[in-house]
């Protein structure tokens, strides 16, 4: 049997943006969230938070979303977490890149919030 998606941990620099998605996430789609605003946030909490998913933004000051999602594949029990980026620069090769890199999907930022549980879940379940 699938598992279902219950826990995100969403690493996001921009308060508003982390505001929005912890609210669309929790309200809409009923979702546990913890929020990261950095890479490094990000690999301090995943171990003790466990996600099912995680929800990495792209452009982030420091340590940015490709050296995050690389971090993040080194960790023991989270090195096979479905990751899926966020980001402005949604064009096709951009997009291309990082599911080579083994990404569960993209989405484009500014994203819909009353969308973006759906959006989620519908990787997820592709990806179990």
């Amino acid at each position: 049997m699938a598992k279902t998606l219950g826990r995100i941990l969403c690493v996001e620099d921009e308060i508003d943006i982390q505001t929005v998605a912890k609210l669309a996430l929790e309200t809409v789609g009923g979702f546990v969230v913890e929020i990261c605003g950095s890479g490094e946030e990000a690999l301090e909490k995943a171990p003790d938070f466990q996600p099912d998913l995680i929800l990495l933004d792209v452009m982030m000051p420091g340590m940015d979303g490709l050296d995050t999602f690389r971090a993040v594949r080194a960790l023991p029990k989270l090195e096979d977490k479905p990751i899926v980026f966020m980001t402005a620069k949604s064009q096709a090769h951009d997009v291309a890149k990082l599911m080579e890199l083994g990404a569960l999907g993209v989405i484009s930022k500014p994203f819909d919030p009353i969308d973006l549980s759906r959006q989620l879940t519908e990787l997820w379940e592709k990806n179990n």
